[in-house]
């Protein structure tokens, strides 16, 4: 069974832009250095004509993956969710950790989305699976590779 990738409907329309550049401009820049390459003479001492083909080569791997990611999306739509003011997909925690007082807010989102230097924590993270179905007002216990730490919910938002 193939993965399902949940993403935001913000994160779907990047994709779908993404895999439209990639097919049309960014293919024809591809091609067009693989021909001027080309033109260069002797292809098995060519380095400019291997740089296009590996080019080429990511290329097509990516738009690859983008296409696999898009035929498996599930668009998180969690409305019941925020309505229940617990914790989903899509939604921004803030958090007091109890053991340094300090608090931080994170949006939890899929897998694709995920980017902790942006605190965009993904659901599949031990954070993420923890926090999820929980409500303002939990304790949660969260089992990292230093040990179990402990959060309060302060407040969890739909995010946009």
């Amino acid at each position: 069974m193939a993965k399902e990738f949940k993403l935001t409907s913000a994160r779907l329309a990047e994709l779908e832009q993404e895999l439209h550049y990639l097919k049309t401009t960014r293919e024809q820049e591809v091609a067009e250095h693989l021909k001027e390459a080309r033109s260069f003479g002797d292809l098995s001492e060519n380095s400019e004509y291997d740089e296009a083909k590996n080019e080429q080569a990511q290329l097509y791997g990516r738009i690859a993956e983008v296409e696999n990611i898009l035929a498996h999306a599930v668009i998180i739509d969690d409305e019941d969710e925020e309505m229940s003011g617990l914790v989903g997909l899509g939604c921004t925690v803030k958090v007091r950790d109890l053991d340094s007082d300090e608090t931080e807010v994170y949006c939890i989102v899929g897998s694709q989305e995920a980017n902790p230097m942006e605190l965009k924590i993904s659901d599949d993270s031990p954070f993420g699976r923890a926090m999820l179905g929980k409500a303002a007002g939990s304790i949660v216990d969260v089992e990292a590779p230093v040990g179990t730490l402990r959060f309060e919910i302060l407040s969890v938002e739909r995010s946009n």
